[in-house]
């Protein structure tokens, strides 16, 4: 990376299929601009989201991850977000235990409607990520 070059984070984004991935596709379709930066893995809930998961995304060479869940009370298997929640409150304490900055790692909600929202919390995170330059763990966390 040259002086002149603008570091380009590599984020993660696991998408609910009934909310965030509709609220993707929503702003896809309204041929809304957001950066390029975030590879989508489709799960069927935000509930399915392991931490285990987070961890082995940034061992393997993301910068960042976003978590994407259906709005509490709006989850189609009723408590997947709830128990989303309840995971990245733990990662949260690990990542902080191994010296990860937290915001490499962000939750939010976003519904099959909300295409604009997906756009801002995209744009937020990878600014977030990129203020923070790549992800060089010190330590394994594999």
């Amino acid at each position: 990376m040259t002086a002149d070059s603008v570091f380009e984070p590599k984020i993660i984004g696991f998408l609910c299929n009934w909310c965030s991935y509709a609220g993707a596709d929503k702003a896809g379709g309204m041929q809304e601009v957001y950066p390029p930066n975030v590879q989508v893995i489709r799960l069927m809930c935000s509930g399915r989201v392991d931490p285990q998961f987070i961890l082995s995304a940034l061992v393997k060479g993301a910068d960042g991850v976003i978590i994407l869940a259906c709005h509490p009370g709006d989850c189609h298997y009723k408590e997947g977000n709830c128990r989303a929640l309840q995971r990245h409150s733990m990662l949260m304490l690990m990542l902080e235990q191994l010296g990860v900055e937290k915001e490499r790692c962000r939750l939010d909600y976003v519904s099959a409607g909300e295409g604009e929202k997906f756009n801002r919390v995209v744009r937020e995170t990878v600014e977030a990520v990129r203020r923070l330059g790549p992800f060089l763990p010190a330590v394994a966390i594999e």
